[in-house]
């Protein structure tokens, strides 16, 4: 098909794809920086209001998929004349029954056509999200390339590029190169694709990286923990700092996670994974983030009840007791300190938010506010 472009609007002619394949080259193993904002066509977005979603949902992507069924209807239409006919309906960033079935009407190949043409040549996140949609309705293994790298543009991308690789034969494979590549919601989407497929080639991952600390971590921290049986895993931890280290991610997370997924509380293996953790991570070096980590969980283990923790009282304390001996060894004590007097931003939140009750070394200067 031959790659005419569209009208066009006022702004980049920069592609995504091009935008998304310049910043992954500079950093290859690593998220973008800034989730590879702002896009070329941001200051078309910014100050132009786009069109609002319907007030019923179920009509969201009606509109889209009548351009897309006009547009097929018509033998000789090219693919780039829709390059700029999205502007003025509102365009889904989640996987949608409308613009698939738009998709399923039409000819696979065409419809593969034209979604690879959008995505690689759009210069606009309206038509490159549509064409992702239809490559996720349609699209094959060899697309797996092209819906990576717009991917890495994870903010907006996210949700329809993690979808077209759940339908993939080599998904798993494709959704744990994006996972390692992308954070803050666009992990959310990847991580969880991966745990609705549930294959046990991704468990290793899920049990060491799908963490990475972010706060939308808790989106799927506990379905991370339930998908990959975190609780069968224990006895590696004994040869496998990396998963002693996501570990402790996991339980932070889930300690603070109400609302937003499968807390502490709720987790039938709490107590099992809480003693595991406490038993291993003090054999481990110091560093600033495994003494957060310890202090955040010596603090829930402070203030909240047993059952909290899915255990008793006793079980709790001895859990409390044997995180504060980590914390007071005299190198632990010198990490956290070099770490303060660096102003890193998890010593300085310790040292605002920690519960009274925790008699930490660390902080000489804060003792007295323990006995208010």
């Amino acid at each position: 098909m031959s790659e005419t472009t569209g009208t066009g609007l006022p702004g980049s002619l920069t592609t995504l794809f091009d935008h998304a394949l310049r910043l992954h080259r500079l950093a290859p193993g690593e998220p973008l920086h800034r989730d590879g904002e702002p896009y070329p066509d941001d200051g078309l977005h910014r100050h132009r209001k786009g069109p609002q979603a319907p007030e019923d949902r179920h009509s969201v992507g009606k509109d889209a998929a009548l351009v897309l069924d006009a547009h097929f209807a018509r033998d000789s239409a090219l693919p780039g004349e829709l390059a700029d006919a999205f502007h003025d309906v509102h365009i889904p960033i989640h996987p949608n029954k409308h613009i698939a079935a738009a998709a399923e009407r039409a000819d696979g190949e065409r419809v593969r056509q034209t979604g690879r043409w959008l995505v690689r040549h759009g210069t606009d996140r309206c038509s490159v999200t549509v064409g992702l949609a239809l490559l996720a309705a349609v699209g094959t293994a060899d697309d797996i390339p092209l819906i990576q790298t717009i991917g890495l543009l994870s903010k907006h991308f996210g949700p329809l590029a993690a979808h077209a690789f759940e339908s993939q034969q080599r998904g798993v494979e494709a959704l744990l190169w994006l996972a390692e590549r992308v954070t803050g919601w666009g992990r959310v989407y990847v991580v969880e694709a991966l745990c609705r497929l549930d294959d046990p080639a991704a468990r290793p991952w899920l049990l060491r990286r799908a963490c990475d600390g972010d706060f939308l971590n808790g989106y799927f921290a506990g379905t991370v923990a339930e998908v990959a049986r975190l609780h069968e895993a224990l006895a590696d931890l004994d040869t496998d700092s990396e998963m002693v280290d996501h570990l402790g991610r996991l339980l932070h997370l889930m300690s603070d996670c109400g609302g937003m997924g499968l807390t502490l509380a709720h987790y039938p293996h709490s107590r099992v994974v809480f003693e595991a953790h406490a038993r291993h991570v003090g054999s481990l070096s110091p560093t600033i983030e495994r003494y957060f980590t310890i202090a955040v969980l010596t603090q829930y283990l402070t203030t909240e009840p047993p059952e909290a923790a899915g255990c008793t009282a006793a079980q709790q304390q001895a859990l409390r007791a044997t995180y504060l001996g980590v914390l007071d060894r005299e190198e632990w004590t010198d990490t956290a300190c070099a770490g303060f007097a660096a102003d890193d931003n998890r010593m300085r939140w310790l040292a605002d938010h920690r519960a009274p009750q925790l008699r930490l070394r660390a902080f000489p200067d804060r003792e007295s506010d323990a006995g208010e």
